[in-house]
């Protein structure tokens, strides 16, 4: 009776891998054209293995594989499961995607994380293309990220940094965790800016946020099967993510009905100025007059977005641009010496004037090149069958931008692996809106990340005032040499060991 059993199910289960086997030739036949050149696959899972190989980022390991079975013009496809991937890795081919052909991958995959920790993709980073996905990127360019609005949270960034200025000083002469330091800066400056000074639940919320990145940044296996529902259902991440879901709904939820209750009182203005964006938000919503109505979950979308690109983006790239300098102590000593010079017999420094300090403009901008905030950007899914560069792109293909390799091809840049913050001084053809295809940071055309001007600006002021205020020393027996610059993986790439550096008081 137990051999019959064990009989049947292996027969089931031969059974069904013919079944994956057919259908998976049946998708490549109905495909007419060349499709991009990739590694040898194997049946069911494809080229999962290769990714899971070695302990190296997602960003470096397709780079090496695209170098090895990559086209010449820098297209490589892989079969993740069932889900094709086209990986894009030279300028040229960025720019057909992402200019040439916009239209055709504006799009979002549906992925597990995206419909439970985003209210079903009602946020505007990971929403489908659509109606509602320009209505709510209309509204965050225009109404909560425009220059006038990220000028007006100055004071809560000055405020935020003469907190951990004060911390640094309590702690001079002793190492100091500026990870964790400029993380809690981080979560605190973008919870403010987004939701208010004063609200219930607030370490909570910022400890449930980090979850949540952490959440985002983690494989999903279920994601490359989205046919097989029971494999959905059983997903170890799917649990935490309804668990930590479940837990932050209900603190977003009461700081809206708390902005409701001040528009209601009358407390909320008409005037935007120094307006938090939830505020900003609620009375959009009260004040209506758009093609689709404003719902909590569309808010709750939105913030969540603006606080995983505000927070995790901007502090790794602030670790990694005090990092660079510490690895490069020329490059340190220049950056100072110019913030000094510009402020000099100053303790406050002005925001518009921090703006004008080119070189270290360029040290942040050398730091995104070399670590861009995320590496293969957001990937996008393909609309319809298009021919890209003499090949055939699959219908709901997924399209990763790999600007870490394109940012490093030394086809497009001398030293590539260097940290050379000059090569951006007066070099006006390379930008950081997308214009320029061999830099692509925020990445380009209808999906680059509308919050660029407000993370630029949260990375550039700290690193100034870090830069006037103290010296920095490495810790005993850490050396310029032996100064470790590994990366950890993620869907934001930050550095693998926490930056400890001991804040001094500068020489007179």
């Amino acid at each position: 009776m137990e051999a019959a059993i064990i009989n049947f199910i292996s027969f089931a289960f031969f059974l069904c891998f013919l079944i994956l086997v057919h259908t998976q030739w049946k998708k490549k036949a109905k495909s007419s054209g060349k499709l991009p050149p990739g590694p040898w696959k194997l049946p069911i899972i494809g080229n999962l293995l290769h990714l899971m190989s070695g302990s190296l980022p997602a960003h470096r390991v397709l780079s090496d594989l695209a170098k090895r079975y990559g086209s010449s013009s820098g297209l490589m496809l892989l079969k993740l499961g069932e889900i094709p991937a086209v990986i894009v890795s030279s300028r040229d081919m960025a720019k057909e995607f992402l200019r040439t052909h916009d239209l055709a991958f504006a799009s979002r995959p549906e992925l597990t994380a995206s419909k439970i920790l985003f209210y079903n993709c009602w946020d505007v980073a990971l929403s489908p293309y659509g109606d509602h996905w320009r209505q709510i990127r209309k509204i965050c360019v225009t109404e909560l990220l425009n220059p006038k609005i990220v000028r007006s949270f100055g004071s809560i960034r000055s405020d935020e940094i003469h907190r951990l200025l004060a911390h640094l000083r309590s702690s001079l002469g002793r190492p100091v965790n500026m990870s964790q330091r400029i993380a809690l800066f981080m979560s605190s400056l973008t919870c403010r800016s987004a939701l208010g000074s004063v609200f219930s639940g607030r370490e909570e919320l910022v400890e449930l946020l980090e979850e949540i990145s952490g959440l985002l940044g983690s494989f999903e296996f279920a994601d490359t099967f989205p046919s097989w529902k029971l494999l959905h259902s059983i997903c170890g991440n799917k649990n935490r993510m309804l668990q930590v879901h479940r837990k932050v709904d209900p603190i977003i939820e009461n700081i809206i009905k708390e902005h409701e209750m001040k528009l209601e009182s009358g407390e909320l203005g008409d005037d935007d100025e120094g307006e938090d964006i939830i505020g900003v938000l609620v009375k959009l919503q009260k004040n209506g007059g758009h093609q689709l109505p404003i719902t909590h979950d569309i808010i709750k979308g939105v913030f969540l977005d603006i606080f995983a690109g505000g927070t995790e983006t901007s502090s790794t790239t602030i670790v990694w641009a005090l990092s660079e300098m510490m690895k490069n102590p020329r490059v340190f000593a220049k950056a100072q010496a110019e913030v000094r010079e510009a402020f000099r017999g100053k303790e406050k420094l002005e925001e518009d004037d921090i703006q004008q300090l080119q070189y270290l403009n360029s040290v942040v901008k050398e730091t995104l090149r070399c670590h861009p905030p995320i590496p293969l950007l957001i990937p996008r899914e393909c609309r319809e069958e298009t021919v890209v560069g003499g090949y055939t792109i699959p219908l709901k293909a997924r399209v990763h931008i790999n600007v870490w390799a394109i940012g490093r091809d030394p086809q497009y840049w001398k030293d590539p692996e260097s940290f050379i913050p000059e090569r951006f001084e007066n070099n006006s053809s390379i930008d950081l809106m997308g214009n320029s295809f061999e830099y692509l940071p925020f990445g380009s055309g209808r999906r680059t990340c509308p919050g660029l001007a407000f993370g630029f600006a949260n990375s550039l002021s700290p690193l100034a005032h870090l830069l006037y205020h103290f010296d920095w020393k490495l810790p005993p027996g850490i050396t310029v040499d032996t100064f470790d610059l590994t990366e950890t993986p993620g869907i934001s790439v930050g550095k693998k060991t926490d930056l400890v550096l001991i804040p001094a008081t500068p020489i007179k």
